[in-house]
């Protein structure tokens, strides 16, 4: 993202005027209902916080600082955070995810654990796709092409299935595996962890890690504010 994220997280890069990737996520949380959000921080933790703090949304905020970001992946930031995330039914979704209003409440209010797919999109090369059989998710990865649909990270949990993630996430952390996505602990649990694909179709869901995609992503909010 170059010079866009050398003052601030990724998070905080503005979408559209006076609006951030993280301010879009936690205002639409806010708005479905949400009153508690697990944060965890990187690089200008404390930009983050205070940039939260001053948006006087109605939520209560947890900050959870993964000190090793440069040599780990996420899987390690939900370890370290894992205390505040049993307990309860769960919303994930990773911190550069851009979504439209339907979307969030269409995978928040599904019965059963879900992940954001889309069968209209063609497989992109690097990032997630899911593997569906018998109607599940059976793997999740950059590296999986065959009866794949692309998919985005944001998933509605439910607390058996997320809490079954959660225990392979910490055993995999415990063994040294910290430079992995929390997904490789996913896909050793699949059978028993039941996640069923939400096909979003065309609907806004993608992440950005382009400067590029930050152009994309802002013109079709511009389009959907204009239908609203």
């Amino acid at each position: 993202m170059g010079e866009l994220t050398s003052q601030h997280p990724k998070c905080m890069t503005e979408i559209q005027k006076n609006e951030t990737i993280i301010s879009h996520q936690l205002r639409l949380l806010s708005q479905s209902g949400a009153d508690k959000v697990v944060i965890t921080t990187g690089p200008f933790s404390d930009i983050l916080v205070d940039y939260c703090y001053s948006l006087k949304l109605p939520l209560k905020y947890i900050f959870v600082n993964n000190p090793r970001y440069h040599e780990s992946n996420y899987i390690y930031s939900i370890y370290l955070a894992r205390k505040h995330l049993r307990g309860d039914d769960t919303l994930l979704m990773h911190g550069d995810l851009v979504f439209e209003p339907s979307v969030l409440e269409k995978i928040k209010t599904a019965s059963t654990s879900v992940m954001a797919v889309s069968s209209t999109v063609n497989l992109p090369e690097k990032d997630f796709k899911a593997v569906v059989s018998e109607g599940r998710i059976q793997k999740i990865g950059i590296e999986f092409f065959d009866n794949a649909v692309s998919a985005q990270p944001l998933y509605k949990l439910l607390k058996k299935d997320w809490e079954l993630w959660l225990d392979e996430i910490e055993s995999f952390c415990e063994k040294g595996d910290i430079t992995c996505y929390s997904e490789n602990a996913f896909n050793c649990i699949s059978s028993e962890c039941l996640i069923y694909p939400f096909d979003i179709k065309n609907a806004l869901c993608r992440e950005i890690d382009t400067p590029e995609d930050r152009e994309v992503i802002s013109s079709a909010l511009e389009k959907i504010s204009s239908k609203n």
